[in-house]
């Protein structure tokens, strides 16, 4: 079952700045004139609202229009974040929205290539997915041979020697890709000089809408699969991670070296 956290925060909020008004404006006065004690029931209510109501409208604040937190579940942003990161996403990158609704109040910007951006899946959308932009509305995308062709231009991709992968992840081979000023590693299942699939993969990406794909490009399900993203979608950048915690393996403790890290 899913929960809807934004939901059950936005009426937490409203719940509790509607009784905080009641007892300011009427509430009180309406005891000041009758002299009665009052309920102790209201009362306590009262007084829970009084306390949380800053508290809930602050965390509404930030989620809605700065930062939400979100946790990486599977490997198909690999290497570039792994299964167990908990990570910043900065939602006003790509427009304020109303939170639940999800409709778009104040434009600030629009998703570059290359960057790692949370959306919504539009075929069910209280399932979020991490991936990168890779094209653009109205680009053209070939994929041959697990190379990136964007409007008839070769992406450069140099194999990473040095890279090291998670210790819990099983071996491939790593590459540094270029899309446009975005430098950022990739993994491949088996190396792109021995791929050798005959089928070329070519998709146009419609106005409105973005191509996505994993860093793990053999094991993602992206683009190439659910379809090119409509703007509507777009929840907002991945930024920073804050947290590694894998509990797949049980109780562990935290990767302080992913703490902190940018993402590329």
């Amino acid at each position: 079952m899913s929960i809807n956290l934004a939901l059950i925060l936005v009426l937490l909020t409203a719940f509790s700045g509607i009784v905080v008004a009641f007892n300011r404006f009427y509430y009180m006065r309406m005891l000041g004139e009758t002299g009665n004690k009052g309920n102790p029931l209201i009362h306590t209510v009262i007084e829970y609202s009084r306390s949380f109501f800053p508290v809930l409208l602050f965390v509404l604040v930030i989620r809605s229009f700065i930062f939400e937190p979100f946790r990486i579940p599977s490997g198909s942003m690999m290497p570039t974040l792994v299964q167990g990161d908990f990570i910043f996403v900065k939602k006003f990158s790509y427009g304020l929205r109303l939170p639940v609704i999800e409709k778009k109040i104040i434009e600030t910007g629009d998703p570059a290539r290359g960057d790692v951006v949370v959306f919504r899946l539009p075929s069910n959308p209280k399932i979020n997915y991490i991936k990168r932009v890779v094209g653009l509305p109205g680009d053209v995308i070939a994929y041959d041979n697990s190379r990136l062709t964007i409007n008839g231009e070769l992406m450069d991709v140099t194999a990473n020697v040095d890279a090291v992968e998670p210790a819990a992840i099983d071996s491939g081979y790593i590459y540094t890709e270029r899309l446009d000023d975005r430098v950022h590693e990739i993994r491949h299942r088996i190396s792109i000089a021995e791929n050798r699939n005959p089928r070329v993969r070519v998709y146009e990406v419609p106005e409105g809408h973005y191509f996505m794909m994993g860093d793990n490009r053999d094991n993602s399900q992206d683009s190439r699969f659910i379809g090119t993203i409509p703007e509507n979608f777009l929840v907002g950048e991945a930024v920073r991670i804050w947290m590694h915690l894998d509990l797949s393996d049980g109780l562990q403790w935290p990767d302080w070296g992913r703490i902190g890290t940018k993402i590329q």
